[in-house]
């Protein structure tokens, strides 16, 4: 394999994948369960297949059956889920490094996805809470407590 050249990297280059996950996260927090794990798990199923014709030959054949297997298991489990992103995030290392980038036109959005993918990871092995209920509990404002 070879490594291809990749243009320099900026700040928005790493800021804006974390903005992307954050983003996603909000947006997912509309969703009540089992809702928001079901479509959590045909996201990862949708992501391990955003690499078919990347580059990498019938391994992008195996990815996608080991993520399916992974969004399959996360219809029960969002553990699967952050598994199935975490193992997206080396798949994009690799693509950053080896194969075609998963936005073609965007030739570092492999490395954002690397980026982006651990964040939702992170959320997803915290159980994936409502954003808007983290936001409420942990609020100052509008709390009351008694004296």
């Amino acid at each position: 394999m070879q490594i291809h050249a990749r243009p320099e990297i900026h700040a928005m280059d790493l800021v804006g994948p974390v903005l992307v996950a954050l983003l996603y996260i909000c947006a997912c927090s509309f969703l009540r369960e089992p809702n928001r794990r079901n479509f959590n798990a045909i996201m990862i199923a949708g992501a391990g297949a955003a690499y078919l014709n990347g580059g990498l030959g019938i391994w992008e054949f195996a990815f996608t059956a080991i993520a399916t297997y992974f969004a399959f298991e996360g219809l029960r489990s969002y553990r699967f889920i952050g598994i199935g992103w975490l193992f997206h995030t080396g798949w994009d290392v690799i693509h950053h490094l080896y194969g075609n980038p998963i936005v073609p036109f965007v030739s570092n959005s492999s490395l954002g996805c690397a980026i982006c993918d651990p964040v939702i990871a992170m959320w997803c092995f915290l159980g994936a809470p409502s954003a808007f209920d983290l936001f409420r509990k942990n609020s100052v404002i509008g709390s009351r407590r008694s004296p």
